[in-house]
């Protein structure tokens, strides 16, 4: 049952989602009338309300994509479709211990943070103070802060944590973080690295295979919707294309 306090995702049609808090006496104000959030209040998730002005709306639990999609921005985020990737490649799961750079404004972080729960945790490397706080919020808001530490340092500079099962990277200048990453992992740990141009992928791929990094391979994940509809069904005219590439690799020991 919805609770005061809870967050909500209340749908209005296809692709049109609002992410709302239950909050006392406050109303939320669409194009399509406004919903007053108590009476939420002991629906059960998946129930239908209607607006002020008669418009149906689905009360829904968010989920952790959600979140991402509804995130505070200050920067670009890593999509869905790319984190699903980084995730399942990786390796990791709960009671993983991630170390994360750069956190922008948290969206991946959040990802990894909802799947190293409840015994793992993320350390999260970021320079800009802007960044860390955006990213703090965005991570309390999913109810995932308490698995993240983020770091206001240079992690090209070095990586504080030993032993770790992952290195993961969303930053301008991966390949100068191989060095620290290779003593920083246990072995067969992975690395993966998302850069937006293939000029970073040959930088990058060229110091994993320098410091005996194996298994070593880049992908490009299209994500592309179907107009599904009798008589009608076609792949829609837009889609998410290229975002960026991710670099995987496992530590082998010389």
């Amino acid at each position: 049952m919805i609770e005061e306090g809870d967050r909500v995702l209340l749908l209005l049609e296809k692709r049109r989602t609002y992410l709302v808090e239950v909050e006392g006496e406050k109303a939320f104000h669409t194009h399509k009338g406004f919903i007053q959030l108590k009476d939420l209040v002991g629906k059960e998730y998946g129930s239908r309300i209607k607006s002020s002005t008669g418009t149906e709306f689905v009360a829904l639990k968010p989920m952790i994509r959600d979140y991402i999609f509804k995130a505070l921005r200050r920067t670009q985020i890593v999509y869905p479709k790319d984190a699903a990737l980084i995730i399942i490649f990786s390796g990791i799961g709960p009671g993983s211990r991630v170390v994360e750079a750069g956190t922008g404004t948290g969206a991946l972080t959040t990802a990894l943070a909802f799947y190293v729960k409840p015994s793992g945790h993320v350390y999260s490397y970021e320079i800009r103070e802007e960044f860390i706080q955006t990213a703090l919020r965005n991570l309390q808001r999913a109810e995932v802060s308490e698995y993240v530490d983020i770091k206001k340092k240079d992690i090209t500079q070095g990586i504080d944590e030993q032993d770790v099962d992952t290195v993961i990277l969303d930053m301008a200048t991966p390949w100068l973080v191989v060095p620290h990453a290779c003593p920083a992992l246990k072995g067969s740990g992975t690395f993966v690295s998302f850069s937006p141009t293939i000029d970073q992928v040959v930088k990058t791929v060229e110091a994993l295979e320098e410091q005996g990094f194996v298994d070593i391979e880049t992908v490009e994940c299209l994500m592309r919707r179907m107009q599904t509809e009798r008589g009608k069904t076609r792949p829609e005219t837009l889609m998410t294309g290229h975002t960026g590439y991710i670099t995987f690799a496992r530590k082998a020991f010389k």
